[in-house]
């Protein structure tokens, strides 16, 4: 990969290709790494793109990856709401008849949708997990974290079976289902309650012990980054957002929280030191060691989520380094070389949410599709 790719896409823009995913969206084949000689670290850091150059390399990469329609015939809920992950609201699908719809509204009104198990709790609305059939929920409080990260607000109406919740229902039910989580994995479900519960709070669950915020982060900070899943990544970003949602009500840098923040400031410490010569990160992700591969799609899948967790643990002034910035531009190159591609949707929609973070932070956020409408009382 060389960095003289994005020279050469702002002058002869590629024709886009609609991609045609399976429905698990995951083909074996191998996207091959050129074979050319990389640049070395001060030629590649003076062909790096800047100002309207890089932004209109992160526009075109971004609104490739917004094309890659997906519909309700050949995709499920997992795939579907990994777009919702990148493009929030704005995120199309196609459903019958080739109508083009925006997925979360879709589903707040009713819709129906391969692997959206939906069912009554006691204490509300509960998802159902479908752990590893690349269709349904596949870790506990997954849909949770990601429609919370689409800004709906406590009151929004949810409608499953006929029957009308609201998103505070849905989250009394993940409360109260804690104990169910056997796995310990409280990634997404931090993500998800902080968003709607301040950092301090405290309740009972079914278990009828008292559970909260700090004591998820605590159980979170017990767990095996290199184990768990994505190589950590989604443990780390599930700290990050929980520690800046914890700091941005007033809270100190304490107990717990400092805790999860020196384990954030060196997960970034150790991304950077790994950081190959083209600018991806390893694909060994936080196990103390480089990593590449020939496999264009696990340098996607890597690098995406890494600089999507870096992207959330950073701040304003952190996320304009130089290292940061020649990540962002080789992801934009593996993006737009796999575009045709019907790639595994986690890898190309936690990528795309990454240049998404990386683009507000360098010149602000930007519109794909006209935002819905809000739902009619």
């Amino acid at each position: 990969m060389q960095y003289s790719k994005w020279l050469n896409r702002l002058i002869a823009p590629a024709m886009l290709t609609a991609c045609t995913w399976g429905l698990a969206s995951c083909d074996q084949r191998t996207a091959t790494r050129p074979s050319d000689k990389e640049p070395s670290g001060k030629e590649a850091a003076q062909q790096l793109p800047e100002g309207d150059a890089l932004r209109q390399l992160l526009d075109e990469t971004l609104d490739e990856s917004y094309t890659r329609r997906l519909n309700l015939q050949d995709h499920a809920a997992w795939q579907i709401l990994h777009g919702v992950l990148a493009f929030g609201r704005e995120f199309r699908i196609e459903a019958e008849g080739g109508k083009q719809v925006f997925a979360v509204d879709y589903l707040l009104q009713g819709g129906k949708m391969k692997g959206w198990t939906m069912e009554p709790g006691d204490h509300g609305l509960r998802a159902v997990v479908e752990a590893g059939t690349k269709t349904g929920q596949g870790h506990q409080d997954q849909w949770l974290a990601l429609l919370a990260q689409c800004g709906l607000k406590p009151d929004e109406k949810l409608v499953v079976g006929g029957r009308t919740y609201t998103m505070s229902e849905y989250v009394s039910q993940v409360q109260w289902d804690l104990p169910r989580n056997v796995m310990r994995e409280y990634s997404w479900t931090l993500v998800g309650l902080t968003t709607y519960l301040p950092t301090s709070a405290k309740w009972k669950a079914m278990d009828g012990q008292e559970w909260s915020i700090e004591r998820l982060m605590e159980i979170e900070l017990d767990q095996e980054i290199t184990t768990s899943a994505c190589g950590g990544t989604h443990r780390l970003m599930g700290m990050a957002v929980s520690l800046n949602r914890h700091l941005s009500q007033g809270g100190r840098l304490e107990g717990v929280w400092a805790k999860a923040d020196e384990r954030i400031r060196s997960s970034i410490a150790l991304t950077q030191r790994l950081q190959n010569p083209d600018g991806t990160f390893s694909t060994r992700f936080f196990d103390s060691r480089p990593g590449t591969s020939a496999d264009l799609a696990q340098n996607l899948t890597a690098t995406g989520h890494i600089l999507e967790f870096v992207m959330l643990a950073s701040s304003d002034e952190e996320a304009k380094a130089p290292w940061i910035k020649r990540a962002a531009v080789a992801l934009c190159d593996i993006l737009h070389t796999t575009r045709d591609l019907p790639l595994e949707c986690g890898a190309v929609y936690h990528a795309t949410h990454a240049l998404v973070l990386y683009r507000e932070r360098t010149f602000g956020s930007r519109t794909f599709a006209k935002p819905p409408s809000p739902q009619a009382e």
